[in-house]
């Protein structure tokens, strides 16, 4: 049984083309594939800092310019060569001419590779050889590292770049004179010929690698994952008609303060609003104060969040309510699930907006499904997109064809990615033989009042914990275990046990409430506390260990691997004071024997006294 997207949704307005780079979808022939038109556009980036912004028309320059300084630089000719050669790295904070990169590397034909700016220099320096990288987009506070890896990677310091950053922070760092900026490759380029038209064959768009974005898994090595363009063309074409069917035409203003390094921040909230003609205010990072603020100057209507900034907002009462927050009208949070004491929070801190949550892997360019405005469930992670199929698979390779019964969510639309880059093998596992993505992502398909369809992520599927043969859900007890005034955060993994193949351990940060008790009287509270609720094979018999800070990734995922390693430690630790301790008891028991052996014969003899 497949699931399809409700009916009211209509189909896409027209074939999504495959004969366009991005760049030239969001810029070329507007009247023709229905971007809003550029000259009524707001400033696609602004600087949340500073203010600095170029309007649509602007940034449409700035990209053929600096196209033009980048092919004189690196020798490209814009019709020849593969893309897989003319691959360009982005490591750096947030700026606004981030995707101005992006759209010059599309624009000569190549792949654009942007890179978290927390990765270590090991990461980077595999990055950049894996991929091939020709050249390196970096920023002041990065730009140390980024030379010294583009070096091992082969990249000439020639070809390491500056993205600009707001003055705190670039003061006092230094860069040699002779590496190039955004706006020097510009003003050098205004002087050169003009580039000759990119001409691509039909088909080339759906064949040839846009971006390569590494993936957000929790589990294993990153892979990299190519995004083709028609690809990404498509998942800008199902939010813009799934959003158009829920009334909402007009431009705005929204946040962007995740990492454009991340398919979600990349494709969703910086292409898609680039398409509407909205306005994104570009932030470097999550500071509440700073966001605060922005949110306010810039009256922003739209903001882009993962669950722990929501989080972070709803526990600030008293910091939120000195700001002007009124021009908010939606909230969209993807990337993990966002627990209902949260989501009840956050609605009554902000009555007039709509908390829409979204579902979407780097895999699939990158929305699946996102909650209408009309019709919301707690919980879901809304209905599917137009143009995207699913099925739901049990553990014996069969389709579930009823409701309220979970399955691992199978996926196939236009936006399937062209694979992992260098890594067959995971792509094959990933991608059926007739076009079907498994998402490893453990579903259930529930309907609405309303009738419709709606996505309910369970967990994922890798992370289930099996006890007794019982599947575990590590997410249900983690938002169970957040409810508690004592719990900050929690995460929850596996340990194995003798007797029940795993048992669950969870990782907590406590609140400051709780630090007025002791450990052991909280971890006390916290036990009896799942135990009254929740069936047996939940309770927390693996453990309950206190933590500083969960580890999670730059969009907001639990990094489970890292807790996973953390625990495997933990149980090495415990066997070793089980042993000392058996060990201790064993000779303890063989003194006191050889004691009361003593004593007995000793009293046996008639002249003990």
């Amino acid at each position: 049984m497949s699931f399809l997207p409700p009916d009211h949704i209509p189909q896409l307005p027209f074939e999504i083309p495959d004969t366009l780079s991005v760049h030239e979808f969001l810029f070329g022939d507007e009247d023709k594939y229905g971007r809003y038109p550029k000259a009524n556009s707001k400033p696609p980036f602004t600087c949340g800092i500073t203010g600095k912004a170029y309007s649509a028309s602007q940034v449409a320059e700035r990209i053929e310019l600096l196209a033009r300084g980048l092919a004189s630089d690196l020798g490209w000719k814009v019709n020849e060569g593969r893309d897989m050669d003319k691959v360009i790295g982005i490591y750096s904070l947030n700026t606004i001419d981030t995707l101005t990169v992006s759209f010059a590397t599309h624009r000569l034909s190549g792949a654009s590779c942007p890179i978290s700016s927390a990765y270590s220099e090991m990461e980077l320096t595999g990055l950049l050889k894996s991929v091939n990288c020709k050249a390196l987009f970096t920023c002041k506070p990065l730009f140390e590292q980024a030379l010294k890896c583009a070096a091992a990677a082969g990249i000439s310091s020639r070809h390491v770049y500056l993205l600009d950053l707001p003055p705190q922070f670039e003061s006092g760092i230094q860069v040699p004179f002779s590496t190039k900026s955004v706006d020097r490759l510009i003003k050098e380029a205004r002087s050169m010929s003009p580039l000759p038209r990119l001409l691509w064959s039909k088909g080339q768009g759906a064949r040839q690698t846009a971006f390569m974005c590494t993936s957000s898994g929790t589990s294993g090595l990153p892979k990299c994952v190519k995004m083709s363009h028609r690809g990404v063309i498509a998942n800008i074409l199902q939010l813009a008609t799934h959003e158009s069917a829920n009334n909402r035409r007009r431009t705005e203003m929204s946040l962007g303060v995740l990492p454009l390094s991340h398919g979600y921040a990349l494709n969703a909230v910086s292409l898609f609003s680039v398409y509407r003609g909205d306005g994104v205010v570009i932030l470097q990072a999550f500071d509440l104060f700073q966001t605060l603020e922005v949110i306010e100057k810039y009256s922003l209507r739209r903001l882009w969040l993962v669950p722990s900034m929501i989080t972070a907002i709803t526990k600030a009462i008293s910091l939120v309510s000195r700001y002007d927050l009124s021009s908010v009208t939606s909230v969209v949070t993807a990337a993990s699930p966002l627990d209902q004491d949260t989501s009840e929070h956050f609605s009554r801190l902000f009555p007039r907006c709509k908390l829409i949550q979204a579902y979407g892997l780097t895999e699939v360019s990158v929305i699946i499904s996102m909650t209408e405005l009309n019709d919301g469930m707690h919980g879901s992670s809304g209905t599917l997109l137009p143009s995207i199929e699913a099925r739901l698979v049990d553990t014996n390779g069969q389709d579930i064809d009823e409701y309220n019964r979970a399955g691992e969510l199978w996926v196939r639309c236009p936006g399937i990615m062209l694979g992992y880059h260098n890594n067959e093998a995971a792509t094959r596992e990933m991608i059926t033989e007739d076009g079907w993505l498994r998402t490893g992502d453990l579903v259930e398909v529930r309907q609405s009042p309303k009738g419709r369809e709606h996505i309910f992520i369970v967990d994922r599927i890798k992370e289930l914990i099996k006890v007794r043969g019982m599947q575990v859900a590590p997410a249900e007890l983690e938002s169970f275990l957040i409810l508690h005034p004592d719990v900050a955060d929690a995460a929850v993994v596996p340990v194995p046990s003798e007797t029940a193949g795993e048992l669950p351990l969870a990782y907590v940060v406590r609140s400051p409430l709780s630090k007025q008790r002791s450990e052991s009287e909280v971890r006390d509270e916290l036990y009896s506390y799942v135990k009254e609720a929740l069936s047996q094979h939940k309770h927390l018999d693996g453990g309950i260990e206190f933590t500083d800070s969960i580890p999670k990734t730059i969009s907001g995922k639990t990094k489970r691997a890292i807790l996973k390693e953390r625990a495997k430690a933990l149980v090495r630790e415990r066997k070793v004071i089980a042993q000392v301790a058996t060990a201790w008891r064993e000779t303890a028991e063989y003194e006191e024997s050889k004691l009361v052996q003593i004593i007995d014969f000793d009293s046996d003899s008639e002249d003990d006294y």
